[in-house]
């Protein structure tokens, strides 16, 4: 028996979710998708500079786990770059931010900052 997937806190959902080339030609190829939880550990680990154990620790998973979304995350990233194609977050398995106490401790809640929701 498979173990049950766990459920990946993420601070907010992200501003945009759409991202592609300029020229609508070119998106002829496919998409790229992302799920929300992959963002977070992009937003996480390179926009606002945290480790692995930081990112596993706000997003309530283990190291590894993170580890395993950080590099899926970065290998779709580098596949929209280099090919070309669009990009579109959504999905996956995740539970948002109520912001409550547990949240006020996270410097990385964009909630907190004043980030568009």
């Amino acid at each position: 028996m498979t173990r049950p997937r766990k459920w990946k806190n993420v601070c907010c959902l992200p501003p945009v979710r759409e991202f592609g080339p300029l020229d609508p030609a070119s998106a002829d190829a496919g998409v790229v998708r992302m799920d929300v939880e992959e963002y977070e550990t992009i937003r996480l680990i390179d926009h606002l500079g945290m480790t692995q154990e930081e990112c596993a620790e706000r997003m309530g998973v283990a190291r590894t786990t993170v580890q395993s979304i950080y590099s899926e995350a970065r290998r779709k990233v580098a596949r929209s770059l280099v090919e070309g194609l669009p990009l579109i977050i959504d999905g996956g398995r995740y539970r948002l931010c109520e912001h409550g106490e547990v949240c006020r401790k996270h410097r990385a809640c964009r909630r907190l900052q004043g980030a568009p929701r």
